[in-house]
């Protein structure tokens, strides 16, 4: 005979309200509430335990409450219902109390056979003094844990409900910044690793084909390249994987500061010379036909502008001397012709038609004759002509800011630079400018990385960086683990404002303004995203690269680009990234500073969950924020060896015995002469530094000089 509603919970009837706030609802449990294991919950469960859901009944449905706490108060020993026992003394009796933190309603649907239970955050309907307090049968708490719309994505499961799926909505957990939190050795970087895999799973598993899905991992510790080795992998010091930011991708507040520059006269200089630089006003080259284009465009922007001043319409000696002008660009284009495939002679015919209807040789110049519309339209259009001819278009010949991504030559830029400075009269103040920059393009370590190379253009870097959508791999690793010291924060600052201004443009230039969504993981963020004193007036590399993400941060979300950020100390962390991060995923946390820092992103009825933060096993983690629709404590999904970053423990006990715990020998041979001879850049086999290697010969980058005239000084 089955059971009614009423009498269905009343078996699972556990304790009764006696204390309501917004925050907190304490409960004093039954007498035969269950001590260790409940059994009236349909299946054998633990209880009481911190983290579990109990439900309170009401009119509309079910407030579901989280365990926070559980203790033993001395109280009166509880009367007996229906009897009163006179002359006996209430003696102190150990009452069981629990605490509650309000997290939301279960909402019952349907009737009968067909009920069935839906989780909604928040509750707008408090219980009162008094009210029963429910076990959860299964089937209520898998609503609880499972709910949420587009729960594609499984990232574990939960060890108090019953193993319940642990699933998430990537555009939730992604679209809004993920913080992935905890100490070394939790499980952060598998988390991490994890998450971007079984993204990209689930994802191919619905779509059945490949999928236009983006990650771009920057690792400062060489970790993902095993963990994602069929990925885009990028690397400061591999010739067959190098790592290309060159510096003419740096935009002023970059270049400003890498090398320091004072905001009175160093700064507006710098900014001169690269001007000066993106608007192409200095050859980079020895093609005569770049040199063609150039000459034909600036002729046409002054033609312009002499057309708006109303000179050529303007009598004696107006006219006159744009008459002259024309007469010199005819002489030039005449020059150009001789030397271009490009067929310039239409212009070079009516410059000098121009020039013959409209220059006199008398010796009274007064009588020059005006030009009409029609011959200043005519000689604009012809000019726009031959600049398309040329290869030119119509944006070239805007004025570009100083911060747009034109190539230029670095040994052209401290050349102007240096000339820049002369002309002021006071090369002192400009020595320490220059020898930065100076030392930066001499420095072969450097120059892998961010220096001139032919073959880097933009369009190809965004294609190899952030992917096509023909792009085979979705995953790129930028490996920064040997990328110098000294332009580390500048090049993750480049790379990570490259990728957020392209998914600008991206969305800007979409007919619908739609989005690219795009996923860029920062590996120990705390190096990078550091906080930093916003009153100073000269800002280091390190504040200007904690900028870009602050920047990201806060918009990234508009243009499709989600944030997620792994770090062992969030106490160290821009206060303004992790306060636009509204996902968390947090292991093992057991400092004290930093357990404060991640309690001021929480509300202040999850504060407890901080107090278990020290003691989480590795692999264990709290999913709360906007991906969850309450805090749950996760057993998070493992990782197969070979899908693991690299970031094992040392196993020293293995190396100091040679045995590892299966008893298979361990060695660790070395010759440090073969990695010396590798550090200074010589060609060093890895089988040589490690003996019984397999790998191929391994060249370095930063001096693979095979002639004389290639050693770099």
């Amino acid at each position: 005979m089955s059971l009614s509603p009423i009498e269905e919970a009343q078996g699972r009837h556990i304790g009764t309200v006696e204390f309501v706030s917004p925050d907190e609802i304490k409960v004093s449990l039954d007498l035969d509430a269950p001590d260790n294991t409940a059994i009236n919950a349909g299946n054998p469960r633990s209880f009481p335990r911190i983290n579990n859901y109990l439900l309170i009944p009401g009119q509309e449905g079910f407030v579901v409450g989280q365990v926070e706490w559980l203790a033993v108060e001395r109280s009166p020993f509880p009367k007996r219902k229906g009897l009163q026992d006179f002359g006996l003394v209430d003696l102190p009796f150990p009452q069981r109390k629990l605490s509650l933190n309000p997290v939301g309603m279960l909402i019952q649907l349907g009737a009968k056979s067909k009920i069935s239970f839906i989780f909604k955050r928040g509750v707008y309907a408090f219980p009162t003094i008094g009210d029963p307090v429910l076990l959860p049968t299964d089937e209520q708490l898998h609503s609880i844990i499972e709910s949420g719309e587009n729960r594609r994505l499984l990232i574990g499961h939960s060890p108090l409900a019953s193993n319940a799926e642990v699933k998430v909505d990537p555009d939730r957990l992604f679209g809004r910044h993920l913080a992935v939190l905890g100490n070394t050795g939790s499980g952060k970087s598998c988390t991490v690793a994890g998450l971007i895999r079984w993204s990209l799973e689930a994802a191919k598993s619905t779509a059945n084909h490949e999928v236009n899905a983006r990650f771009i991992i920057l690792d400062p510790n060489g970790e993902y390249a095993k963990a994602f080795s069929d990925a885009n992998i990028f690397k400061g010091d591999d010739k067959a994987h190098q790592l290309k930011v060159p510096l003419w991708f740096w935009n002023s507040v970059e270049w400003c500061a890498f090398t320091q520059a004072s905001a009175r006269a160093q700064l507006p200089l710098l900014k001169r010379a690269l001007r000066s630089m993106r608007n192409e006003q200095f050859d980079i080259s020895d093609n005569v036909e770049i040199a063609a284009r150039r000459f034909v465009g600036i002729i046409l922007q002054a033609t312009m502008i002499a057309k708006n001043a109303g000179e050529p319409y303007k009598a004696f000696p107006h006219s006159k001397n744009f008459t002259e002008r024309l007469s010199i660009w005819a002489t030039s284009i005449g020059e150009y012709d001789a030397q271009i495939t490009a067929d310039l002679n239409p212009l070079f015919q009516a410059l000098q038609n121009l020039v013959a209807t409209h220059k006199i040789t008398r010796v009274n110049f007064t009588d020059y004759p005006i030009y009409t519309v029609a011959e200043v339209d005519a000689l604009l259009q012809n000019m726009r002509d031959t600049y398309a001819l040329t290869g030119g278009s119509p944006s070239d010949l805007l004025p570009k800011s100083e911060d747009v991504p034109v190539k230029f030559s670095g040994k052209v830029f401290i050349d102007f630079l240096e000339a820049l400075a002369q002309e002021t009269g006071n090369e002192q103040y400009f020595e320490f400018l220059l020898a930065r920059i100076r030392t930066m393009l001499a420095d072969t370590r450097m120059g892998a990385v961010i220096g001139d190379d032919d073959d880097v253009t933009l369009e190809g870097w965004l294609n190899d960086y952030i992917g096509s959508f023909e792009t085979t791999s979705k995953v790129t690793v930028i490996d920064l683990a040997l990328i110098p010291s000294d332009i580390i924060h500048i090049v993750t600052a480049v790379i990570a404002r490259m990728v957020f201004e392209a998914l600008q443009r991206y969305r800007l230039l979409h007919p619908d303004g739609k989005t690219l969504p795009t996923v860029l993981v920062m590996e120990e963020a705390h190096t990078f995203i550091r906080r930093y004193k916003d009153d100073s007036e000269d800002q280091s590399s390190a504040a200007s690269c904690c900028q870009v993400f602050e920047r990201i941060a806060r918009e990234g979300r508009k243009f499709g680009l989600g944030l997620v950020l792994s770090s062992q100390r969030p106490s160290e962390l821009s206060q303004t990234v992790l306060s636009q991060c509204n996902s968390f995923l947090l292991h093992r946390i057991s400092n004290d500073k930093d357990q404060e820092a991640v309690s001021k992103l929480l509300p202040d009825n999850l504060r407890g969950i901080l107090r278990e933060l020290p003691v989480l096993p590795t692999r264990h983690a709290f999913l709360l924020g906007w991906a969850s629709e309450l805090p749950i404590l996760t057993h998070i999904r493992e990782l197969p060896k070979s899908q693991q970053p690299q970031s094992d423990d040392p196993d020293f006990w293995a190396v100091w015995t040679g045995k590892d715990t299966t008893g298979n020998a361990v060695e660790r041979k070395i010759d440090w002469k073969a990695l010396a001879e590798d550090w200074q850049g010589k060609t060093t086999a890895p089988e040589a530094v490690f003996p019984g290697s397999t790998a191929e010969a391994k060249i370095n980058p930063a001096n693979s000089a095979t002639t004389e005239d290639e050693i770099p000084f």
